[in-house]
């Protein structure tokens, strides 16, 4: 069984490594990873960011967000499986 517990605290020690892994091609803007939308035809880098210190996304052009590092990875999964499909 996930601890999630677990996997928050192990983010919290490897944030922008994850990030990074997890959403290649971004850039730390201060407090924040800024990437393009990996959901959708993200075209205006800026318009997606996720916060380094606790996963909390937002996508300001479709409104779509999430509360931690746990919510980012179902939220890219999700679009990962349908376009697999």
């Amino acid at each position: 069984m996930l601890e999630f517990s677990k996997i928050k605290e192990t983010y919290k020690e490897h944030a922008e490594t994850i990030l990074r892994s997890l959403l290649p091609n971004g850039e730390k803007q201060g407090n924040n990873y800024v990437v393009l939308n990996p959901t959708r035809g993200d075209k205006h880098l800026g318009s997606f960011q996720v916060d380094i210190a606790t996963g909390m996304f937002h996508d300001f052009a479709t409104g779509d967000s999430g509360g931690d590092i746990i919510d980012l990875f179902q939220y890219i999964r999700k679009y990962e499986s349908e376009k697999e499909a």
